[in-house]
């Protein structure tokens, strides 16, 4: 179907791709891995002919329809709604979509009766088209993958140019779906989704007849759609056949493998290189020593396995804070004529991690920002017990940094009593190894914005942290460092995430906004239990979607 064979590709001076080839056959669901700046998105333009190989080739069948999507908001001129907008950017079905309108209007215009004859014939010809296409079920087609991927029906028929960035993208993965495409290249789908969204989309995919070829950092979404992993390891694609799970367990072993033959060859290569050092001036050995010479030039060197382990950081003990974190009594919350809250009582005591669950527009984030002081409740009170050193962390919070600085600045300027290594160390954690703390912040991804002002958060511990979306952008091993570096934390929390991997590994609790109530008169769901328990008891991963 697809074939990449034997490609290089260099980016100025960096060989991203070095005689890298993998084949996508029909139906394939494809996890594509590695490191920031291997050459995933590369590889996506390369296949989309963004690009074209240094070297080798890369073969697309001209029939075979791929729908692409990459991480830019969608842009629009023309002033659509959200629906026309999506249907309109989804491919040849979206072409002919608009044609057939065009043409039915042509046919009904008496001024354009002259061209009647050649009207008709192009209608049938389009018509034809569009309806071996499934062109007559793209409307509803469009309005199901909409709602699916969390627009209301009052935002379906709104205006496009109105939506925020988050909300364009959304559309943009609408695009692509409703297309119907052969081919699907999907470049973090899961970055701009809530939780509700992302479990709807992985069913979709599942369910979905396309090749799938997508980057993830959303473990539980890649072990649900993908049956194989492609690893860009140092310039090479190496497969793997099996889900992210699997690709993982695998890795690890050929890593441990070959860290053992490595260490082995070097034993034998030292050996023989003392037996030539030794004896390189003995007479009678010269025939010896010349054997294990050309015996050491022929042999192919073990390379030692490479190495991307980012270790959680030891967060120092936060004083320790009263049994009663955070009561609310009676709050009372909502905007206009939309109230969120009605008369809400909720707690939090001392060593609690409750994660926050709720449909769009339940609440979630509102309900942070009262606890957090960022927004005052309408009537009712939220009070903080004593003793407590808040942390509070929403994507706003990106807006401590101060892009003049390098990641180096930042953290020297927020601690300037503090050691250079323990400084060190904590970037390191958080994945700014080496010279990478002299990035400036102006360049830094989203990803790595968060991860900057998670460690400026922790090196200081709160005793009680409020968590709006922290892993936001977060590749998958600096989602896991997180995760092991929160657990080990001797702090409260509240918090909000759509990562199935963080709520596992943190939630001793659940608040379920939507969990009692009509979807009309929601009310909240307090669960003692942690998050994977309540998916058994409910049958739900969401609120609403079952697992």
């Amino acid at each position: 179907m697809i074939s990449i064979s034997n490609v290089t590709k260099n980016f100025g001076r960096q060989a991203l791709l070095t005689g890298a080839s993998v084949q996508l056959d029909p139906g394939d669901k494809v996890g594509l891995v590695g490191p920031n700046g291997s050459g995933k998105s590369t590889l996506f333009r390369l296949i989309v002919g963004e690009e074209s190989p240094d070297i080798g080739d890369v073969t697309v069948p001209k029939k075979l329809s791929v729908g692409y999507f990459k991480q830019d908001a969608a842009e629009s001129s023309a002033h659509r709604s959200v629906i026309e907008e999506a249907i309109a950017g989804s491919g040849r079905l979206g072409e002919l979509h608009h044609e057939v309108a065009e043409l039915e209007a042509a046919m009904a215009d008496p001024d354009r009766m002259d061209e009647l004859d050649a009207i008709l014939e192009r209608f049938g010809e389009v018509q034809g088209e569009y309806s071996q296409l499934g062109g007559y079920e793209l409307d509803s087609l469009a309005r199901e993958v909409l709602n699916g991927l969390g627009f209301s029906p009052e935002q379906v028929m709104g205006d496009f140019a109105a939506l925020s960035g988050g909300w364009r993208m959304r559309v943009s993965i609408a695009k692509v779906l409703i297309g119907k495409p052969d081919v699907l290249l999907l470049d973090e789908p899961t970055n701009h989704l809530d939780i509700e969204s992302i479990l709807w989309l992985e069913q979709f995919l599942q369910a979905s007849d396309a090749t799938i070829l997508m980057t993830c950092h959303d473990r539980d979404f890649m072990n649900k759609v993908v049956k194989r992993v492609v690893e860009i390891d140092a310039g090479e694609l190496v497969t793997y056949a099996g889900n992210y799970d699997f690709y993982d367990r695998e890795r690890h072993m050929r890593a441990k493998q070959q860290d053992a033959a490595f260490v082995k060859q070097q034993a034998m290569l030292k050996k023989e290189e003392r037996f030539i050092e030794r004896f390189d001036k003995n007479a009678s050995k010269a025939s010896q020593v010349q054997s294990r010479v050309k015996k050491l030039e022929k042999i192919e060197r073990v390379e030692p396995p490479k190495k991307r382990v980012i270790v959680p950081f030891k967060v120092r003990t936060p004083p320790r804070s009263g049994n009663d974190v955070a009561t609310l009594s009676g709050v009372t919350k909502g905007y206009g004529d939309r109230v969120i809250y009605d008369g809400f009582d909720f707690e939090i005591k001392r060593g609690e991690r409750w994660c926050v669950m709720g449909v769009n527009g339940a609440g979630k984030s509102t309900l942070l920002k009262m606890i957090a002081g960022v927004i005052e409740p309408d009537s009712g009170s939220v009070r903080l017990g004593a003793s407590l050193k808040p942390g509070y962390f929403a994507q706003s919070a990106l807006e401590i940094l101060d892009a003049r600085r390098t990641v180096w600045e930042q953290i020297d300027d927020a601690f300037p009593t503090a050691t250079i290594p323990s400084k060190r160390t904590l970037l390191g954690s958080f994945d700014f190894p080496g010279d990478e703390i002299e990035k400036r912040i102006a360049v830094l991804s989203g990803g790595e914005r968060s991860r900057l002002v998670l460690a400026q958060m922790l090196y200081d511990p709160p005793n009680f942290l409020v968590l709006d979306e922290p892993t936001n952008h977060l590749d998958l091993a600096t989602k896991e460092m997180l995760v092991g570096t929160l657990s080990s934390m001797e702090a409260t929390m509240i918090f909000v995430s759509h990562d199935r991997t963080f709520l596992k590994g943190l939630a001793t609790h659940v608040l379920d906004l939507t969990g009692g109530g009509t979807p009309e008169k929601p009310k909240p769901l307090v669960y003692p239990g942690p998050y994977q328990e309540w998916v058994e008891r409910t049958g739900q991963e969401a609120p609403g979607v079952h697992a």
